[in-house]
C-alpha cells in the first residue's frame, strides 16, 4: 500500500470511529477528532470538563469502537499507587514453601481511563508518571513492560475544590493533549434532551484491532512536515516563554514560564495527526494552529497580572496565535522535508 492509499485508509477509519462514537454522543465532533489526534500518535489527553458532559461516556465509546483491552480506573483519596500498578503478593505451594508473585494492577491496559485523576493524592498519580513516559512499571526490584500500544486518557472536574490534588507540572507535560470540554450548542443539547435515558448502552462496532491501529500510528508518523512548518512551530512555542527575546510584550508580563521543547514535539505531532485524518499529504500550518491551544493551554503558567487581566493559558496562546507571524520563506524551505 503506498502513502496515498494509507492516507485515504486513514480518513475512512476516522470517519469509521467518529460515526460509531456519534452513535451515544452527541456533537463534541471537535474534542472526539483531538481524541483520536492522540490515539493516532500514540499519545495520552486529558479531557477537562464539568459534571455533566459525558466525559467518561466519551472515553468508554470509544473503547467499544477498538478492539483493544481497556480499563478504568476511579481515582480517589484513599487510592493506592499499588492500587494502580499491582503488587507483590505470597504464594503457598503445597510443600510449604513460599514465594512472591506479581499480580499486575489496571494499568496494565492498551487504553487506560484515568477518571477524576485529580482526586488521588500526589504518591498514587507519580505512580502514572513512569507508566505514562516509559511504557513499563516499576514494582520492587522488578521491572515489566506494558502491553502495546498504551495510552491514557484521563478526566478531570475543573471546579471542584475540597479533595482534589492539583496535577504537578511534570505529570501535566507528559499529557500530548489537554482537551477542554465544553457546553453543547442549543441544537445538541435539545438532541440530547430528546434522546431516551439508557442510550449509553447502545452497541457499537468494533473498527480497530492493536496491528490496525499501530499500522495508522506509523502512517501518522510518516507524514511529512517540512522545515518552513517546524519553523513556525518553534517560533510559536518559543513565543509563550517569558524570558526569549522574541516574546512579545504580553508574555513577558502575564507569563510566568512557558513551554518546553518536548510541547514543539507534541505540536508536530498533533500537526501530523490532523493531517492525516483529513487526508492531507503534508503538514500545514493549519495543522499547527489547530493543534497549539490543547498542546499548549497546560504547558504554559500565567502569573496573577494575567489573573487581574481575566487572563487564562487559552487567552494568551490565542493571542500569540493572532500574533506570531510565520517565518519568512526559504528558498526550498517548502520541498526540504523532516521526517520524525
Amino acid at each position: 500500500m503506498d502513502f496515498e492509499q494509507q492516507l485515504d485508509s486513514f480518513k475512512r477509519v476516522r470517519d469509521r470511529l467518529v460515526g460509531e462514537i456519534g452513535k451515544r454522543i452527541i456533537g463534541q465532533r471537535e474534542t472526539i477528532d483531538q481524541m483520536l489526534a492522540a490515539l493516532f500518535t500514540g499519545g495520552h489527553c486529558l479531557l477537562v470538563g464539568v459534571p455533566g458532559l459525558a466525559k467518561t461516556l466519551l472515553v468508554r465509546s470509544l473503547a467499544a469502537a477498538l478492539d483493544l483491552a481497556p480499563k478504568r480506573i476511579q481515582f480517589t483519596p484513599d487510592l493506592m499507587p499499588s492500587d494502580v500498578t499491582g503488587t507483590d503478593v505470597v504464594d503457598q505451594a503445597p510443600d510449604g514453601r513460599r514465594a512472591f508473585r506479581f499480580v499486575r494492577g489496571p494499568i496494565f491496559a492498551n487504553l487506560v481511563l484515568a477518571d477524576e485523576i485529580n482526586r488521588a493524592p500526589p504518591r498514587t498519580q507519580s505512580a502514572l508518571l513512569e507508566a505514562m513516559q516509559e511504557h513499563q512499571v516499576t514494582v520492587g526490584q522488578e521491572t515489566y513492560a506494558l502491553p502495546d500500544p498504551f495510552f491514557v486518557i484521563a478526566t478531570q472536574n475543573p471546579i471542584e475544590q475540597e479533595g482534589t490534588y492539583p496535577l504537578p507540572e511534570a505529570q501535566l507535560d507528559r499529557f500530548l493533549l489537554a482537551i477542554h470540554v465544553g457546553y453543547p450548542s442549543a441544537a445538541d443539547e435539545e438532541r440530547i434532551l430528546m434522546v431516551p435515558a439508557g442510550t449509553a448502552d447502545v452497541p457499537i462496532e468494533r473498527v480497530l484491532d492493536g496491528h490496525m491501529l499501530r499500522d495508522l500510528q506509523r502512517a501518522a508518523l510518516a507524514v511529512p512536515v517540512s522545515r518552513y512548518v517546524v519553523a513556525y512551530a518553534a517560533k510559536l512555542v518559543r513565543a509563550t516563554r517569558p524570558t526569549d527575546p522574541t516574546a512579545p510584550a504580553l508574555v513577558r508580563e502575564m507569563v510566568d514560564w512557558g513551554a518546553g521543547p518536548r510541547a514543539g514535539q507534541h505540536l508536530v505531532l498533533a500537526g501530523k495527526a490532523m493531517a492525516a485524518m483529513a487526508g492531507r499529504p503534508a503538514v500545514a500550518t493549519d495543522d499547527i494552529r489547530a493543534a497549539a491551544v490543547p498542546v499548549l493551554r497546560h504547558r504554559v503558567a500565567t502569573n496573577f497580572a494575567a489573573e487581574a487581566a481575566g487572563l487564562d493559558s487559552v487567552a494568551v496562546i490565542e493571542r500569540l496565535l493572532a500574533d506570531v507571524p510565520e517565518p519568512p520563506v526559504r528558498p526550498h524551505a517548502e520541498t526540504a522535508v523532516a521526517l520524525s
